[in-house]
């Protein structure tokens, strides 16, 4: 595959939504038409189909872990085309999110490089989207299944209706099929890209610390680390690395615009980490 150079003139025409890195208008979900709509209807999906039945077997499908060997660099280049339909703020590919948000790492946290690797590669389980997973089992926000749904998930009021979950007495209650602190390890939570990578990672015995692993597998979990929710399932472990994922996601979400790195420039930098902490081919 030729590899992808985007250029700064080509992100200013593809960021439609943001004219500057400022924090404020970013996870904007009230707007209406055009993509909104798109991101609207990818939420319907996902809170219509993701339930405890459905993740189940997901894990099952994509846990066998047989959709083929590629490198970090190469699954990357695989998302050079791959525009994510729940995002409310960017419509560009999601390789070039991968770049910006590792480089606002690596500027404010200099010394620690796991770090920067893991905004290199905490969006590429979005290759299950390339590979034919809808968009609604690969992106957005992620929540728990077989307890009840809290009011912080995204358009919580108009969307879960049709869910078979929501009207299932055992996952309808706080609690649900959980008890109290059993930690976010022990949950079933929405499939989606953070789960697959992180699953990826680990059968692939790559060497990032626990905490990076935290931040791929939870990243996308707002109701928890950003709405106040479901702290009554966490344990004292996981409370802990909430502070590293409220880091993390501050250079996820606030990097999306214009300023594009060069990539040929930094890349080596990046391969080197790769081959630091997962190196060669990861079975996918």
């Amino acid at each position: 595959m030729p590899e992808t150079i985007v250029t700064s003139a080509v992100m200013a025409d593809a960021f439609k939504y943001k004219n500057d890195c400022a924090k404020e208008g970013f996870r904007d979900f009230s707007a209406d038409g055009g993509r909104f709509d798109t991101v609207y209807n990818t939420y319907v999906k996902m809170h219509t189909y993701q339930c405890v039945e459905f993740v189940r077997k997901k894990h099952i499908q994509w846990m066998k872990f047989n959709h083929g060997e590629f490198t970090i660099m190469e699954a990357l280049e695989l998302l050079d085309d791959f525009v994510d339909e729940a995002d409310p703020d960017v419509d560009f590919p999601n390789s070039v999110h991968a770049y910006q948000t590792a480089e606002g790492l690596r500027r404010e946290h200099p010394d620690k490089d796991w770090l920067h690797l893991c905004g290199l590669v905490h969006d590429l389980g979005k290759v299950m989207g390339v590979w034919g997973e809808e968009q609604y089992s690969t992106v957005g926000d992620t929540f728990v299944v077989g307890a009840e749904f809290p009011s912080s998930i995204v358009y919580r009021d108009s969307t879960f209706n049709k869910n078979p979950d929501l009207h299932d007495p055992r996952y309808n209650t706080k609690f649900g099929m959980y008890e109290l602190n059993c930690g976010l390890k022990n949950v079933l939570i929405s499939w989606g890209h953070d789960e697959y990578m992180y699953q990826v990672l680990k059968h692939n015995k790559c060497t990032l610390p626990e905490e990076a692993m935290y931040c791929i597998r939870f990243h996308s979990f707002y109701p928890w680390h950003t709405g106040g929710d479901y702290d009554h399932l966490c344990s004292d472990e996981d409370r802990a690395m909430m502070e590293w994922i409220k880091l993390f996601n501050k250079h996820d979400l606030y990097t999306k615009c214009p300023d594009m790195p060069e990539v040929e420039t930094i890349k080596p930098y990046y391969q080197s980490l790769v081959d630091k902490y997962m190196p060669g081919k990861l079975k996918f």
